[in-house]
Formats: structure tokens, C-alpha cells, sequence
């Protein structure tokens, strides 16, 4: 699967927002004498912040600034994006090298902010300029301040494309942007994150209708986010996927969005199989060493001797738990073509296993029926052979 985070900015003249005439001198001065050993780490540039700044405003002016003002736009890798990056992975060479793409600076930004204290979440959408939307994904980035949310771009914040050159020029534009404002230029993929309780379609945005119209059902998007971060990852892959489709999937972009979503909950949904696999294949070897214990007792005619409990305790342990392996792999899901085989030898060694416990325990059921005397003759002379382990 592809996707392409970047930005194409051609001339300051062409914003979507006018220039706005920073406030933020002191910060901004503070930041740009950050020592160079802090500068190597989102750590050591939250630390410098924290200790320097106390309100939540200045830090995220701090970070923001950081972050737009020390990353140069990658223009080079602008289509070459390494989709199995870490976020880890991201970030770390993204300060260290000081350049990147859009999902870098939004990684960045992103983890400055948690480090300062600072709930904040990655978007990725696409956008619009000139009232041409553009082919392009893009990634940027929300928090919240002083109790409402705010968008940030520090992709486009930090400059502008010309020609194939990056220059560096702050824009305070996507800096502390309402949502209401961004809504004109930036789109997410899923509607959750547009932050507006009555969110905009695709279509919408495409034809410039971003005005709020309170003829549509509420959308509590507070709410909505609380319930979200308390689901498992599938679950949240799942809702985000209704949520795409829901808004028209207009574009190419947002169709391979959709998508993935999908491929990765059906990945994910085969590897809570296989583990299942694993937990099942793990109890099913701990019950063959039980059971192959208890016919090497049967073996040796029940010598020692133990008491009727603990005998019939020794089948059918073993042999309640090869029941629950049974039941438990026939509902495990899909693990693949690649686990196929493996996972019909499986259920194979099973019902061989339970058939052989099954056995036996009818024997102990019998054996525990007779006087003393009539047990003495219940063993045979053939030996029975214990069962591999898978």
C-alpha cells in the first residue's frame, strides 16, 4: 500500500490564511538558544521547555517554534516515504538529521507535546489550496490548551517549496488554529478528528461548503474521543473505518486510507488468532505430559499406590483440558494460508490425544467400580505408548 505525506506550498501570497503578526518574541528568542545537546533528542528539547516555560501556551509556541524553525523540509525523500519506519524510528532521525516530511514534523511536534504534558494527537487527511485540493496525504497535528483544541501544520508553518527548494519562513498561520479555520484547508481522513460537532463530508469540503450546519445530526467529537482511546486496537481501526466510509470516499487517497484500515484489521484479527494458536498448542502439550504420566503409571499397574481421587484426578485433568482445546481451536478465526497445515496437524494431534484420555478415563472410571481384588486383574499385559508433543 502507498500513501504520500508532503505539502506543496508555492508562494506565501497563496495561503489559505493570512500572515498573522507573531506574539510570541520571547519564546521564540528563548528557543533559539536551546543548547545543541538538547537539540539531539525530543527529550532533551521537552526538559529545556519545561524548565523554561510555565503556562501551556508558551510550551506549545515553544514546541511548535522548535520544530518548524529546526526541521528542513525534505524535498529530495518528498515521494519516498518508508512506510515500516517506527514512530520511535521517525522522530529519533528526524532530530538528529533535522529533516523530514510532513509525518516527520508532525511525529516530532507530536512527541514534544506529550513529553511537556501536553494532550495532543497526530491527524492525517489531505488538503486544499486555492480552492484546488490537492493528491497528496498530509499529516498535522492537534492539542489541547488551556481546555479546547487547537490545530497545528508545522510542515507548513516551517516554510515553502519553490522550484524544488525548501526555504525556511515561520508561519504563524498554522499555528494555534481554530478548527472551524483549518477546516478550509485541512481535511482529516476520519472525521473525528475535524474537532466540529457537526463534521463536513468530503463532498463538502471539495466544493468549499465548510460553514457549520446545525441541520445535521450533533456530533460530541469530546466524547467521542474518550470513548475511542478506551477501545483495544482493532476495535479503534474498526471505528475509524466506519468513520471514513461514512464521510464518501471521494478520492483515491482516501480509499487506500479505507482500505488499509481494513487490511490492518484483518492482520490484526490473525494475530490474536495465532496467539489463541499458540495458548491452545501450549495447553494441549502441558495436558500430553500430564496424560503421558498417567500411562506410564497405568503401565507400571498403578504402582505405587495412590489413593481413588488422585488417580482419577490424573486422567481427567489432562483430559478436561484436551476438551477445552477442542472447543477453543474451531473458534480461533482465520491464521492465514502460510498456518494452515499447521493448523489442521493441530486439531489432528488433538482428537487423537482426547481420544486416547477419553480411553483411558473410562478405564479409571471401570477400574474405580471394582473390589480391590478385581483390580488386580484389570492389567494387561500390552503396553500402552505415550503421545509426541507438538
Amino acid at each position: 500500500m502507498r500513501n504520500y505525506f508532503s505539502f506543496l506550498i508555492l508562494f506565501l501570497s497563496v495561503f489559505s490564511f493570512a500572515q498573522t503578526k507573531t506574539t510570541y518574541t520571547v519564546v521564540d528568542n528563548k528557543m533559539t538558544v536551546i543548547p545543541r545537546d538538547l537539540s539531539s533528542s525530543t527529550a532533551g528539547i521537552a526538559a529545556f521547555i519545561s524548565t523554561n516555560f510555565k503556562t501551556d501556551n508558551d510550551k506549545i509556541r515553544a514546541a511548535f517554534h522548535w520544530t518548524a524553525s529546526n526541521i528542513s523540509y525534505d524535498v529530495a525523500n518528498m515521494f519516498a516515504v518508508n512506510f515500516n519506519e517506527t514512530e520511535l524510528e521517525k522522530i529519533t532521525k528526524t532530530v538528529q538529521t533535522k529533516k523530514g516530511v510532513c509525518s516527520h514534523y508532525a511525529a516530532v511536534f507530536n512527541d514534544i507535546a506529550k513529553k511537556i504534558g501536553i494532550e495532543s494527537y497526530i491527524i492525517e487527511g489531505y488538503t486544499k489550496q486555492n480552492g484546488k485540493v490537492g493528491d497528496l496525504a498530509h499529516a498535522w497535528v492537534v492539542a489541547k490548551i488551556d481546555g479546547q483544541w487547537f490545530l497545528f501544520d508545522p510542515t507548513w508553518g516551517a516554510g515553502y517549496v519553490n522550484n524544488g527548494k525548501f526555504y525556511k519562513k515561520i508561519n504563524d498561520a498554522y499555528f494555534k488554529v481554530a478548527p472551524t479555520k483549518m477546516i478550509a484547508s485541512h481535511i482529516s481522513f476520519d472525521y473525528l478528528w475535524q474537532f466540529l460537532n457537526y463534521p463536513i463530508t468530503n463532498g463538502e469540503f471539495y466544493e468549499g461548503k465548510i460553514q457549520i450546519n446545525k441541520t445535521k445530526k450533533y456530533f460530541d467529537f469530546e466524547k467521542e474521543i474518550v470513548k475511542y482511546n478506551g477501545l483495544s486496537e482493532i476495535d479503534q481501526l474498526f471505528e475509524t473505518a466506519k468513520r471514513i466510509e461514512e464521510n464518501g470516499l471521494k478520492n483515491a487517497m482516501i480509499l487506500e486510507r479505507y482500505e488499509g484500515k481494513k487490511k490492518n484489521i484483518a492482520y490484526l484479527r490473525q494475530s490474536i488468532s495465532i496467539d489463541k494458536l499458540n495458548s491452545i498448542v501450549n495447553e494441549m502439550n502441558e495436558a500430553v505430559v500430564l496424560l503421558n504420566d498417567f500411562i506410564n503409571y497405568r503401565n507400571k499397574k498403578f504402582k505405587p499406590t495412590f489413593p481413588d481421587e488422585q488417580i482419577n484426578s490424573m486422567i481427567q485433568i489432562p483430559r478436561e483440558k484436551l476438551i477445552k482445546c477442542q472447543n477453543d481451536i474451531y473458534s480461533i478465526g482465520s491464521v492465514g494460508s502460510e498456518n494452515a497445515s499447521n493448523l489442521t496437524s493441530i486439531k489432528s494431534s488433538i482428537a487423537t490425544a482426547l481420544a486416547q484420555a477419553e480411553e483411558h478415563a473410562l478405564f479409571v472410571k471401570d477400574y474405580l467400580g471394582k473390589s480391590k481384588l478385581v483390580r488386580k486383574t484389570m492389567f494387561s499385559k500390552v503396553s500402552w505408548f505415550g503421545i509426541p508433543l507438538n
